[in-house]
Protein backbone atom coordinates (compact mmCIF):
# COMPACT_ATOMS: atom_id res chain seq x y z
CA UNK A 1 0.00 0.00 0.00
CA UNK A 2 1.20 3.04 -0.61
CA UNK A 3 -0.14 5.45 2.60
CA UNK A 4 3.47 6.39 3.43
CA UNK A 5 3.99 7.57 -0.04
CA UNK A 6 1.27 9.51 0.44
CA UNK A 7 2.21 10.75 3.50
CA UNK A 8 5.46 11.77 2.31
CA UNK A 9 4.00 13.89 -0.61
CA UNK A 10 1.90 15.66 1.64
CA UNK A 11 4.87 16.13 4.26
CA UNK A 12 6.95 17.45 0.58
CA UNK A 13 3.97 19.76 -0.34
CA UNK A 14 3.51 21.44 3.34
CA UNK A 15 7.10 21.59 3.86
CA UNK A 16 9.65 24.68 3.55
CA UNK A 17 10.55 24.31 -0.09
CA UNK A 18 6.45 23.25 -0.70
CA UNK A 19 3.42 24.42 -2.95
CA UNK A 20 2.70 27.93 -1.64
CA UNK A 21 -1.26 26.57 -2.34
CA UNK A 22 -1.06 24.03 -0.28
CA UNK A 23 0.90 25.62 2.56
CA UNK A 24 -1.83 28.57 3.06
CA UNK A 25 -4.51 26.39 3.88
CA UNK A 26 -6.47 25.48 6.72
CA UNK A 27 -9.24 23.13 8.08
CA UNK A 28 -12.15 25.96 7.39
CA UNK A 29 -10.47 26.51 3.53
CA UNK A 30 -10.61 23.31 2.62
CA UNK A 31 -14.32 22.50 3.75
CA UNK A 32 -15.47 23.22 0.32
CA UNK A 33 -13.04 20.85 -1.12
CA UNK A 34 -13.81 18.29 0.91
CA UNK A 35 -17.39 18.58 0.97
CA UNK A 36 -17.49 18.81 -3.19
CA UNK A 37 -15.36 15.37 -3.27
CA UNK A 38 -17.69 14.04 -1.57
CA UNK A 39 -20.66 15.07 -3.52
CA UNK A 40 -18.58 13.09 -6.65
CA UNK A 41 -18.06 10.00 -4.52
CA UNK A 42 -22.11 9.82 -4.42
CA UNK A 43 -22.13 10.86 -8.02
CA UNK A 44 -19.95 8.46 -9.20
CA UNK A 45 -22.37 5.21 -7.36
CA UNK A 46 -25.36 6.96 -8.33
CA UNK A 47 -24.09 6.21 -11.98
CA UNK A 48 -22.48 3.16 -10.87
CA UNK A 49 -18.91 4.28 -12.46
CA UNK A 50 -16.43 2.41 -10.53
CA UNK A 51 -13.48 4.00 -12.06
CA UNK A 52 -14.67 7.40 -11.53
CA UNK A 53 -15.44 5.93 -8.00
CA UNK A 54 -11.73 4.89 -7.25
CA UNK A 55 -10.31 8.41 -8.48
CA UNK A 56 -12.90 10.51 -6.20
CA UNK A 57 -12.14 7.88 -3.31
CA UNK A 58 -8.97 8.56 -3.68
CA UNK A 59 -9.80 12.73 -3.51
CA UNK A 60 -11.39 12.31 -0.10
CA UNK A 61 -8.36 10.31 0.67
CA UNK A 62 -6.38 12.84 0.37
CA UNK A 63 -8.45 15.42 1.65
CA UNK A 64 -8.45 13.23 4.72
CA UNK A 65 -4.58 13.27 4.78
CA UNK A 66 -4.42 16.90 4.36
CA UNK A 67 -6.48 17.85 7.51
CA UNK A 68 -4.47 15.20 9.52
CA UNK A 69 -1.55 16.79 8.25
CA UNK A 70 -2.43 20.11 9.45
CA UNK A 71 -3.37 18.93 12.42
CA UNK A 72 -0.07 17.48 13.38
CA UNK A 73 1.81 20.53 12.17
CA UNK A 74 -0.44 22.27 14.90
CA UNK A 75 0.09 19.65 17.62
CA UNK A 76 -3.05 18.73 17.65
CA UNK A 77 -3.42 15.28 16.20
CA UNK A 78 -2.24 12.79 13.28
CA UNK A 79 -3.15 10.28 10.91
CA UNK A 80 -1.83 7.65 13.71
CA UNK A 81 -4.29 9.04 16.36
CA UNK A 82 -7.43 9.65 13.45
CA UNK A 83 -6.99 5.52 12.45
CA UNK A 84 -6.78 4.48 15.85
CA UNK A 85 -10.19 6.56 16.70
CA UNK A 86 -12.29 4.75 13.64
CA UNK A 87 -10.16 1.56 15.24
CA UNK A 88 -11.64 2.17 18.54
CA UNK A 89 -14.95 3.15 17.46
CA UNK A 90 -15.58 0.44 14.85
CA UNK A 91 -15.44 -2.28 17.58
CA UNK A 92 -17.36 -0.82 20.28
CA UNK A 93 -20.29 -0.16 18.24
CA UNK A 94 -19.74 -3.80 16.14
CA UNK A 95 -20.23 -5.29 19.71
CA UNK A 96 -21.94 -8.00 18.45
CA UNK A 97 -18.83 -9.05 16.56
CA UNK A 98 -16.34 -7.93 19.13
CA UNK A 99 -18.20 -8.06 22.45
CA UNK A 100 -20.98 -9.91 23.62
CA UNK A 101 -24.12 -8.37 21.87
CA UNK A 102 -26.23 -10.69 19.59
CA UNK A 103 -27.47 -9.84 15.91
CA UNK A 104 -28.84 -12.42 13.77
CA UNK A 105 -29.86 -9.80 11.25
CA UNK A 106 -28.58 -6.50 9.25
CA UNK A 107 -31.45 -4.99 11.47
CA UNK A 108 -30.39 -6.64 14.82
CA UNK A 109 -26.67 -4.89 13.74
CA UNK A 110 -28.06 -1.80 13.11
CA UNK A 111 -30.13 -1.46 16.33
CA UNK A 112 -27.22 -2.55 18.10
CA UNK A 113 -24.61 -0.12 16.58
CA UNK A 114 -26.97 3.20 16.97
CA UNK A 115 -27.44 1.61 20.76
CA UNK A 116 -23.94 1.94 21.27
CA UNK A 117 -23.57 5.51 19.90
CA UNK A 118 -25.80 6.47 22.43
CA UNK A 119 -24.04 5.16 25.17
CA UNK A 120 -21.09 7.04 23.88
CA UNK A 121 -22.79 10.23 24.21
CA UNK A 122 -24.51 9.51 27.38
CA UNK A 123 -20.94 8.30 28.80
CA UNK A 124 -18.13 10.14 26.83
CA UNK A 125 -15.69 8.81 28.94
CA UNK A 126 -16.05 5.54 26.79
CA UNK A 127 -12.74 5.57 25.28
Amino acid sequence: MNIERLLEIMDTLLGENGCPWDKEQTHESLRKNMLEECHEVIEAIDQRDMDALCDELGDVLLNVIFHAKLAEKAGVFNLHDVISGICDKLTRRHSHIFGEDKATSPEDALRIWHMNKQNERLNPKIP
